[in-house]
């Protein structure tokens, strides 16, 4: 699956505009969205058909952008992550056991 052109962000621009007003989020690029310094969310195409990729947690997660109703419930999960759009970069999900420890370099 391709990363979508210049024509299927074409067909996204309306939610395109609403993402751009979120103000945590900055698009590096069209259609590709940063939070806290790490990409966030960018969009897929396939045949007619359109994804995006929000990352969640560590690892992206693929959703449906095609239809408005598609797009409406992205720009929940979106602004669910986001929470208030002051929320504080995601960070990784490791376990603090799974941390190394410091070296003691005296």
């Amino acid at each position: 699956m391709k990363h979508a052109g210049s024509h299927a962000l074409d067909k996204l621009e309306p939610l395109l505009a609403k993402l751009r007003a979120l103000t945590a989020l900055k698009e590096k690029s069209r259609g590709a969205f940063y939070y806290g310094g790490r990409a966030f969310l960018h969009f897929h195409e396939h045949d007619e058909c359109l994804y995006a990729d929000v990352r969640l947690s560590d690892d992206f997660e693929r959703f449906p952008a095609t239809s408005g109703h598609e797009q409406a419930a992205l720009l929940k999960i979106v602004g669910a992550a986001l929470g208030d759009g002051k929320a504080r970069p995601l960070r990784s999900t490791r376990q603090e056991s799974q941390k190394r420890p410091l070296r003691d370099r005296s």
